[in-house]
């Protein structure tokens, strides 16, 4: 049996004033490719806006943002090349000029195929995985009504 890894990761929703979504598409060797938000794991000790800083200025080299509402709570259960991990993950608004990324972590420069700016209306048709799945969702929810008024229940995934 396969030991779990538990980690704490914290993800930016990175959104322009024209309501685009900044995704990355990440393929490894072992699965298909899908489109994620920038973010990552949160080191000991570090604080998540700390830590999405850092995640933040690694993968899409954005380095000066204000942190906004927290948007969504995902704990997410999945392998990668014979690990599986158990990632639990919060969603933050972070609303940006729109930029061109620039990843400066060559492991995940290893498995990024691409980035892209998606409009609200295209991440609801998008045929390939994204992770949240009901990432359209949480955006137009956002964009329409504001932050979650009612505490935020924690969504649980396998893949």
């Amino acid at each position: 049996m396969t030991d779990i890894i538990h980690r704490n990761a914290v993800r930016a929703i990175l959104l322009t004033p024209e309501h685009e979504v900044l995704l990355m598409r990440i393929r490894f060797t072992d699965r298909p490719a899908f489109w994620i938000t920038p973010g990552g794991g949160i080191e000991s000790g570090e604080e998540p806006a700390a830590a999405l800083g850092r995640e933040l200025d690694e993968e899409v080299g954005l380095t000066e943002f204000d942190l906004g509402p927290l948007l969504w709570k995902r704990q997410h259960t999945f392998s990668v090349y014979e690990k599986r991990y158990c990632q639990v993950e919060d969603y933050y608004a972070v609303h940006v000029p729109r930029f061109d990324p620039v990843i400066r972590d060559l492991d995940e420069a290893s498995v990024l195929d691409e980035f892209r700016w998606w409009p609200i209306d295209r991440l609801f048709a998008m045929d390939e995985p994204v992770a949240p799945a009901t990432l359209a969702t949480i955006v137009d929810g956002y964009l329409r009504n504001g932050p979650p008024r009612e505490p935020l229940v924690r969504e649980i995934t396998v893949g």
